[in-house]
């Protein structure tokens, strides 16, 4: 069946797409409580009756900059987020509170969005830029609830907190924010700019946190016994895991190198033995060529990671020093069933430093048959998989390791940054590599460094999106 638009056939399925548009205001509200709170979010770019169905209510209040009075300011605070949370729960809303000190003539700026499924998102701005370095300090508390049962009722709805851009300001309010999130089951804190210092204390409840792109972080400490899930993106800090024995998957996504913070490697192997019984670790690629040049030797640690069965390498780049660290790390992952190796890019690399360092048996950085030969047997590798690859000499050499010391691998491989995948399999040097590939007409064949084998790739053609998050 043929169809022509014309310029008033157009028209009319404009008209028809937006009817949706034309529902009451209720409708579109209970439309929105139905979505995850970002795609809801999302809606107020559809047209001018979406935007207005996420005009916030405002609340001015002013704040004594008096030490004495300020708990009280708190309360207050607090005593106007817990009916946020109160009002209507089942619909998505925004509240913007304008907290003013005009003592000190500064305004503080909160834009609060509440979701359908127990959620909200605080967003801290201020009209009046404020420097200096900043504590935080998160503790859960039972002090809030003690007085008040209807408090304790709008707070204990809330399952997901996300914070960002908290500042100096607003240190004091979201400290008692959080101490009043007993029930809490996911926290996520980005972009605090200024943020020095944060130590997290939570009861038996939260799962889920994440620390994202906090430029200035220092020194972070996190005490939560069920936590299963922690991911931290930005610079290296000090991290420091205090009762956290029930961890499953791990992010540590250093893509912004050191910042102003200090290398200090008996640190970084502490981090990882709190790490050792984690079943899925996502780690950049920086940090084991750091170790390894400062002379640590992975298979000579006293801790293996004994349950590790999913591995994310991400970096800017393979060469030898990160291939070679790669493989020393792969020796004490035992049970390791999938390895992933992303290729950012758009990631700056950062140089590794001089370490004076003796070595006191073969290592990295000698010839690959050395490398090779120290490398562990794979015995339970069956997926691996390269995003972002090119092909190169040390990311061939790589690939060779990887298909010599697994012998149980089910599947390697690449996906290109076009996000063209290609299945990758070893071919002998006596078989035509056209021959020894399937029938597919998207087909090469790469000649080996060692010369004694081809790498055949052949496209994958099969529906379906392929995610390349790490």
């Amino acid at each position: 069946m043929n169809i022509i638009c014309s310029n008033s056939g157009k028209k009319i399925m404009e008209d028809m797409l937006d009817l949706i548009s034309g529902l009451p205001f209720e409708i579109l509200r209970r439309i929105l409580s139905l979505l995850p709170l970002e795609e809801a979010v999302r809606t107020s770019t559809l047209s001018t009756v979406w935007r207005n169905l996420w005009t916030p209510f405002q609340v001015d209040m002013d704040f004594d900059a008096n030490p004495r009075t300020i708990h009280e300011d708190r309360k207050r605070v607090i005593q106007v987020i817990g009916t946020i949370l109160r009002s209507y729960y089942d619909c998505p809303e925004v509240w913007k509170l304008c907290l003013n000190f005009p003592e000190s003539k500064k305004d503080l700026i909160v834009l609060a969005t509440k979701g359908a499924e127990n959620e909200v998102h605080f967003e801290f701005s201020k009209r009046e830029k404020i420097s200096g370095k900043f504590k935080l300090k998160l503790e859960q508390t039972c002090q809030g609830f003690s007085n008040n049962p209807t408090k304790k009722a709008s707070f204990s709805l809330l399952k997901t907190l996300h914070l960002r851009s908290v500042s100096h300001l607003a240190k004091d309010l979201v400290s008692a924010l959080f101490s009043n999130c007993q029930l809490l089951e996911s926290l996520k804190i980005e972009k605090c700019v200024g943020l020095e210092s944060l130590d997290i204390k939570a009861g038996n409840c939260l799962q889920n946190l994440a620390v994202l792109d906090c430029p200035d972080i220092v020194d972070l400490t996190i005490s939560t016994p069920i936590l299963e899930s922690f991911s931290y993106q930005g610079v290296l800090p000090r991290i420091h895991l205090v009762n956290t024995l029930n961890l499953i998957h791990v992010v540590l996504y250093l893509k912004d190198g050191l910042g102003n913070n200090e290398f200090d490697c008996e640190e970084i192997l502490l981090l990882l033995a709190s790490l050792k019984e984690v079943e899925i670790l996502t780690i950049s690629g920086w940090l084991l060529e750091w170790l390894c040049s400062a002379g640590v030797i992975f298979r000579c640690l006293r801790f293996q990671f004994n349950k590790l069965k999913e591995l994310r390498w991400i970096d800017s780049l393979i060469n030898r020093a990160k291939r070679d660290s790669l493989a020393c790390f792969l020796n004490v992952a035992p049970i390791l069933e999938r390895l992933f190796i992303k290729i950012e890019r758009t990631n700056s690399s950062a140089p590794c430093p001089y370490f004076h360092q003796y070595w006191h048996e073969p290592h990295l950085w000698m010839d690959f048959a050395t490398v090779e030969s120290n490398t562990s047997q794979f015995d339970h590798l069956k997926v691996v998989t390269f995003l972002g690859f090119g092909i190169k000499e040390d990311q061939l050499l790589l690939m060779e390791l990887l298909l010599k010391k697994a012998s149980m691998l089910n599947s390697m491989s690449v996906i290109l940054p076009t996000n063209r995948i290609w299945r990758v399999v070893k071919v002998s040097l006596h078989d035509q590599p056209k021959q020894a590939l399937s029938n597919h007409q998207n087909q090469f064949a790469v000649l080996s460094l060692t010369k004694d084998f081809f790498f055949g790739f052949t496209e994958e053609i099969y529906g379906g999106h392929c995610s390349t998050n790490a």
